[in-house]
């Protein structure tokens, strides 16, 4: 079997998995701005993991360390230092010469603030880490503090799974069809369904706007690539690749669904 047919056989293994994210009913459901906290509150420890994903692939395929070494592949180092690149310092609204550059992190916290998100969780989160906590146990604290609820902790948690023990094809596989593939499309119905009346929503818009412009028209492409390259001819790679990218689905739509209800009747996720 050819490349494309491996890559087009793993499309058809998840699109159920994909239909059901985009069609959830969450989206209908983040109509006012009291919704859109709910969901950003929850959805920013997803961005922040995000960045780990990326970070670990950066890790595996360039070289980040002294001494340098030479990357095995050229092409896959681009790709990841171009996503490292965008995501880790994207230009803050007004363009760069104006404004500056941002994490897109760092955006989607400032678009919280606007709308007026709390973001205490997450930057708690960071707080601990950035003391020396790992993340499980960090997650764990906060649970037990009532600041997070078990959702977070487990889609978080099969995140840093993929880091810690996942094979590169497997991150990757994950990084693409879990983020880069799926979110252009997740943020669409977003934007859509929001009511702009209460106002507060420039920022978080201009993150979406963002997210849809780079993964959709570059890094999506270049990511399934990626795929494809570390996957090669080697059946369990792609077997592995497409349980990955299914599993970080079925992770994603149960953080969805948990999110849901919390709109539906307020209590910690």
């Amino acid at each position: 079997m050819q490349p494309n047919q491996r890559l087009d056989a793993l499309r058809e293994a998840i699109q159920p998995h994909r239909q059901a994210l985009l069609d959830h009913p969450l989206y209908r459901a983040i109509d006012q701005v009291a919704a859109l906290r709910a969901f950003m509150e929850h959805h920013v420890f997803a961005v922040w993991d995000f960045m780990s994903l990326l970070k670990r692939l950066q890790t595996d395929l360039t070289s980040s360390a002294a001494p340098w070494l030479p990357p095995a592949n050229p092409q896959a180092a681009r790709f990841v230092n171009e996503i490292v690149l965008g995501e880790e310092t994207d230009e803050r609204p007004g363009g760069a010469a104006g404004a500056g550059y941002a994490s897109h992190y760092d955006l989607y916290l400032t678009a919280m603030n606007a709308c007026r998100a709390d973001t205490a969780a997450v930057e708690r989160l960071l707080e601990l880490v950035r003391g020396g906590a790992p993340v499980r146990e960090a997650l764990h604290q906060l649970r037990d503090e009532g600041a997070i609820g078990q959702s977070v902790v487990a889609f978080v948690g099969a995140t840093f799974d993929l880091v810690d023990h996942g094979s590169t094809h497997e991150v990757a596989s994950a990084f693409t069809f879990g983020r880069e593939d799926l979110l252009p499309d997740v943020f669409r119905q977003i934007v859509a369904g929001l009511n702009r009346d209460e106002g507060g929503l420039d920022d978080f818009e201009y993150y979406l706007s963002r997210h849809i412009e780079l993964d959709e028209d570059h890094h999506g492409p270049m990511a399934e690539r990626l795929v494809t390259s570390l996957c090669g001819d080697s059946d369990e790679h792609w077997r592995e690749a497409t349980q990955t990218a299914v599993a970080t689905l079925q992770a994603r739509l149960a953080l969805w669904d948990a999110i849901a209800s919390q709109i539906a009747a307020p209590q910690p996720v």
